[in-house]
């Protein structure tokens, strides 16, 4: 491994490469097309990542290697991970749900890597029409998801217009979708699969509630749980607005995160959960893969999604790597549940309206301070840090999490004192900038 990226793997939380990576990269730096079949946490982003990179010539100003995810989410972490292995060649990200004029900003010097959904990379393509010949690697990450969610034309489109490929990957935590032949994969392609390999510390525990309408039973069952990070999972945004609802009702501080939010949104909740300002995460199947959260105590299913794989996927947010978890499911009295039920193992269960509070002391309340100035305008996390603590008077202890974006950066700070922060930081300057701080 290139001595640039060793450094950065600290920076991840990483000391070694587990065996998935290790023969992922040996397949990538042969020059092999590869499919990479393993669960989800295991670390398939830094597997295509580590090996995409060292091949880069940071001297070209042409996009030499394309990475495709299906959604916003997971193109920001790919993009997040790439940035912080810091091996000086340019990254950039597009998505839907932000300004085509930020694209053609960031995409002004090309990018050696380009990270996108399929939908705004085929978009791009067709509006800036940059000459593609140097595009040597092309990763379809959690492929099946996006050929479920209808980017197959927009995907072949785009393979189309890459004459110079030489390298295909494929990534997926199922097996269950058909490789796509327009992808071109040569015949010698390596299979790379970790999906029966992995032993799982995933504790399976069935919550029988006495009501038909399971409501009362969930706020039961978190208070049981206590205020540990975990993710309620939902079937539909509908119901997911219903059971917030309850929640807020009872004192349940949570944050929401599903389709229908509008993308900042979307963003505002995850950083919230990411820098414990929300513990809980009250998510649709969005949530189920391909988002930068932390390790989590737990998931709860408060509705079964109707098939099996989702199922995985979801308990796949718990127990990662060499972590513990558990996955609770939730039913409620003459509830019809799926067929694949039938067949769980469970390790416990357990009546809802014999739940005791949890006895642990709560948490540090956090709160989440916006501030409008990020990396476009040549801000750093230290920057950020100093601005608090001198103009806003915080200390050190009261300072937690930071994250920098493009045209903005978040901080978490203690609940306590985040208005007084940000009415004493509002206005004031950033570097060259004058910035606005709001409480989220």
């Amino acid at each position: 491994m290139p001595p640039p990226v060793v450094p950065a793997l600290a920076k991840l939380g990483v000391t070694v490469l587990n065996d998935m990576q290790r023969e992922a990269g040996k397949a990538l730096r042969r020059g092999d097309d590869l499919v990479l079949l393993s669960p989800t946490g295991t670390g398939k982003t830094l597997a295509f990542l580590l090996p995409l990179l060292e091949a880069l010539d940071p001297d070209l100003e042409e996009i030499q290697a394309l990475v495709l995810a299906p959604t916003r989410e997971l193109a920001q972490q790919i993009e997040q991970v790439a940035r912080a292995l810091a091996t000086g060649v340019k990254v950039n990200a597009v998505y839907g749900g932000r300004a085509g004029s930020l694209d053609k900003r960031d995409l002004r010097r090309r990018p050696a890597l380009l990270i996108g959904t399929p939908g705004r990379v085929a978009d791009r393509f067709r509006r800036d029409d940059y000459p593609l010949g140097h595009v040597r690697t092309l990763v379809l990450d959690e492929y099946d998801k996006s050929l479920e969610i209808g980017f197959e034309t927009d995907m072949r489109r785009i393979v189309e217009r890459l004459p110079g490929l030489r390298q295909r990957v494929l990534t997926s935590a199922t097996r269950a979708a058909e490789l796509p032949a327009w992808v071109g994969l040569d015949d010698g392609a390596v299979n790379v699969d970790y999906l029966d390999r992995r032993s799982s510390r995933l504790r399976l525990v069935r919550l029988r509630t006495p009501e038909r309408d399971k409501l009362d039973g969930l706020a039961a069952a978190l208070r049981h749980i206590g205020e540990r990070p975990g993710i309620v999972f939902c079937n539909f945004k509908d119901g997911l607005a219903r059971v917030s609802d309850h929640l807020r009702g009872e004192g349940i501080a949570h944050a929401c995160f599903h389709g229908g939010l509008e993308q900042t949104e979307r963003e505002e909740a995850l950083v919230m959960f990411r820098n414990g300002t929300a513990r809980l995460l009250l998510a649709t199947d969005l949530a189920a893969r391909g988002l930068d959260v932390p390790a989590l105590h737990y998931i709860l299913h408060y509705h079964l999604p109707p098939r099996e794989r989702e199922f995985t996927h979801r308990n796949g947010r718990t127990a990662r790597m060499r972590d513990a978890g558990t996955a609770y499911l939730l039913c409620g009295a003459g509830e019809r549940l799926p067929d694949y039920v039938d067949a769980l193992a469970f390790d416990e269960e357990l009546a809802t309206d014999a739940l005791a509070p949890a006895a642990e002391p709560a948490p540090q309340r956090w709160a989440t301070l916006y501030l409008s100035a990020g990396r476009r305008d040549k801000v750093s996390k230290g920057d950020v840090a100093g601005f608090l603590l001198k103009q806003g008077g915080l200390s050190a202890e009261q300072l937690g999490v930071i994250e920098l974006q493009a045209g903005c950066a978040y901080a978490g700070v203690h609940a306590e004192v985040a208005r007084a922060v940000a009415s004493a930081t509002d206005r004031g300057r950033l570097k060259r900038a004058r910035v606005r701080v709001r409480v989220v």
